[in-house]
């Protein structure tokens, strides 16, 4: 029997039912996050991180189970996704103006409203790019900040992120991870992200949820509550190292079951 999520809740997840090749990676699982946080997901490999998002998200179907987002079905939500791999996301042949625009094209908006909202998204975080450019001709962080534009662009509920640092070397994830926590700043939309470098989970969140090996089961919530901006003295922070060393501990407890 499903019971009813929280009213604060913007994503419900209620007896969420997945397989592959006849093995459960999902039984009867639950979830309820509340809106306006940052939240990241970290758990062993394989253990179907991706394919959650994937599935709250809409770009991957369920078994069984019921998916809300502010308690509407997913199909009527709408959704920001930021992929992992920046190059094969982007459309090549398209401008970095015309890859951003994309969405609101498909949809139908007017020349003049994408123009608008490319504008004001470029002037409220202030993007020194040249949009008139190809993706080939840009960095790896400067494509994935195009690629964060384009999910920003059409005015998504939630945005959802599947490891937006790995194709990024570490230089250029530091200002990805600035970019994007300025932007949650700014705008307060929720975000979902998977991450695969706890030091990335914790930084970032409001709260980290932990993952157990499969049938994949949420093992804790783990809240880290400093206040934003945060920066890089926050890695040497007494709270960031406790919750990191929880994190860590919970992560060994399950990979030795």
């Amino acid at each position: 029997m499903m019971v009813a999520p929280p009213a604060d809740s913007f994503i419900a997840v209620q007896g969420l039912y997945k397989s592959f090749l006849g093995q459960p990676l999902y039984e009867d699982f639950n979830l309820s996050l509340p809106t306006n946080q940052l939240i990241s997901i970290f758990g062993p490999n394989g253990c179907g991180k991706s394919t959650l998002i994937n599935m709250i998200s809409g770009l991957l179907p369920y078994d069984q189970g019921q998916i809300t987002i502010h308690g509407k079905p997913i199909r009527q939500a709408r959704i920001g996704y930021v992929f992992q791999n920046y190059r094969d996301a982007l459309f090549p042949w398209l401008t970095a103006y015309d890859n951003i625009a994309y969405p609101l094209r498909v949809r139908g908006v007017s020349a003049a409203e994408c123009h608008h909202r490319i504008r004001t998204l470029v002037e409220t975080f202030n993007i020194r790019l040249d949009l008139e450019r190809y993706p080939y001709s840009f960095s790896g962080g400067q494509q994935q900040l195009v690629s964060i534009l384009r999910a920003l662009v059409g005015d998504p509920e939630v945005l959802f992120l599947d490891e937006p640092f790995s194709a990024l070397d570490f230089e250029t994830t530091l200002f990805v991870r600035d970019k994007l926590q300025e932007i949650f700043i700014t705008t307060g939309i929720p975000m979902l992200m998977v991450v695969h470098n706890l030091e990335e989970a914790v930084y970032l969140a409001d709260q980290v949820l932990l993952l157990s090996k499969r049938p994949t089961r949420l093992v804790e919530r783990v809240p880290f509550d400093l206040p934003r901006p945060r920066t890089p003295d926050t890695l040497s922070s007494p709270e960031f190292i406790q919750v990191s060393h929880h994190c860590l501990e919970i992560f060994r407890q399950e990979m030795g079951k």
